[in-house]
Order: structure tokens, then sequence, then C-alpha cells
């Protein structure tokens, strides 16, 4: 039921007829975008969480005036899922300097359940509400604090808080043809059964100009945190194609 409602509610806003902004075509034109990429660790949406083994995760963007569809597909390289998330956001605030934005996310993740002969892959579902708000310094440079609070909806699934500050500075120019991207975040967990953490996690990305590839790298390093085992330190190399 709560499905059928999600993308009858897609279907709404991304078809629906424009009523106030249709003197600017630029404003409801549906602006369409996609990245894919291949990582060697599987770095999870919460960058705490990983697949921990290569992973393939692609994710698209439909927007269409202060809306946006979201989603994001993570697959192992044996093509089993890892998760899916649809992510529907709107944006209260939409200034070149500020933007304010809420969101909705319905998403599963699956896990390989084990049987007494077999396993099973198994998929949870979560529910996850979003506020976020960006300041941009520059055109290339921003500071983003983000809030999700996380549900599990099936028995046994954990629920909490993922709070995110993250800093940003895109296509730095580096010689004529290179560009460089990157971010830090500093982000908080505290989810059931004693997974809380706080940790910091630094990613760049080098490409050439007009060539819609990106090598990049991340990282992530506890700071504090009672999760056993200790996550320690976990890093991701990948290759990313957008569109």
């Amino acid at each position: 039921m709560i499905c059928d409602i999600f993308f009858l509610l897609l279907i709404f806003i991304f078809t629906g007829s424009p009523s106030q902004e249709k003197g600017d075509s630029s404003k409801t034109k549906l602006k369409a975008e996609a990245d894919v990429s291949l990582n060697s660790n599987g770095v999870a949406s919460i960058p705490a969480f990983s697949l921990g083994k290569p992973a393939i995760i692609s994710s698209v963007s439909l927007t269409r005036n202060r809306f946006s569809y979201d989603p994001v597909l993570a697959y192992g390289l044996n093509l089993k899922p890892w998760f899916i998330d649809n992510w529907l956001h709107y944006r209260i605030i939409r200034k070149p300097a500020f933007e304010l934005r809420t969101g909705v996310n319905f998403s599963t993740f699956f896990t390989d359940f084990k049987l007494t002969d077999e396993s099973i892959l198994r998929g949870d579902r979560y529910l996850a509400v979003e506020l976020a708000a960006t300041y941009n310094f520059r055109s290339n440079t921003s500071l983003t604090l983000m809030y999700w609070n996380d549900n599990g909806i099936e028995p046994g699934t954990i629920s909490g808080h993922f709070i995110d500050l993250v800093a940003e500075k895109r296509d730095v120019k580096i010689g004529k043809s290179v560009l460089m991207s990157a971010n830090v975040q500093l982000f908080v967990i505290t989810y059931d059964g004693n997974n809380d953490g706080l940790f910091v996690s630094p990613k760049i990305s080098f490409s050439l100009r007009d060539i819609p590839f990106a090598l990049f790298w991340q990282g992530t390093q506890v700071l504090r945190s009672n999760i056993r085992p200790d996550p320690g330190f976990q890093w991701n190399i990948g290759l990313a194609y957008s569109l």
C-alpha cells in the first residue's frame, strides 16, 4: 500500500501539468542525471557500513521544480542486490547561496540468511526521513549539515539517527585538463544494539575535462565507537561514469 502511494505521487510530480511556473520552461523542465560506479569495497550511503567486497552502485536523479526522485541501486559483482534506496526530495528553500531540503526514503537492504542446509536472500525494509541544509560559499564550495531518522520495518531490524557534516570542493583545475573534487564528512550514528560512533570520511576524485569518467578514493576512520568488532579504518577505490 505504501509503495503504491509512493509511485502514484512520483507520477503526479513528474508528469503533472505545471501551474504557477509556466512562464519559465527552465523551472518546469525535467532534468535527468545518472552515475554508475565500480567500487573495490562497496561503501554504503552511510559510510560507516560497507559490503566488504567489490560492488556496482548506480544512482539516478530526476528533478522537476522543487521535487527530485533520487534512487540508488547497489549490487555485488555476483549480481546479488545489496541495497535499494528510493529518495524523494523537496527543496523548501532554493537560493543560489542556501538550500534547505527535506526527503523520505523507502529502502531495502539485502543479506544472506543462513538456514540449516542452504541460504536465502533476505530483504529488510527501512523508512528514513531527511532534513538537510547546504550553504554555498562559492559556485564550487559548499557546507552541508544533514540529519536522517532511519527506521527498520521488519522485526529484528534496527533504527537510529545519522547526523552528517560535509565540506566539499568541486572541479578544482589542475593543469589544463585535470579536474579534482574533494569532500570530508564528519558524521555520527546512533543505532539500536550498541551501533554508535563518530567517524570521519574523506573522499577525493580526479577526472579529465569533457570525459565522463572519474577515478576516486574514499576512506572511513572511526574516531569513537562502541561497535564490536571495531570497524577501524576502511578504504575504497572506484571508477565512476556520469551521464
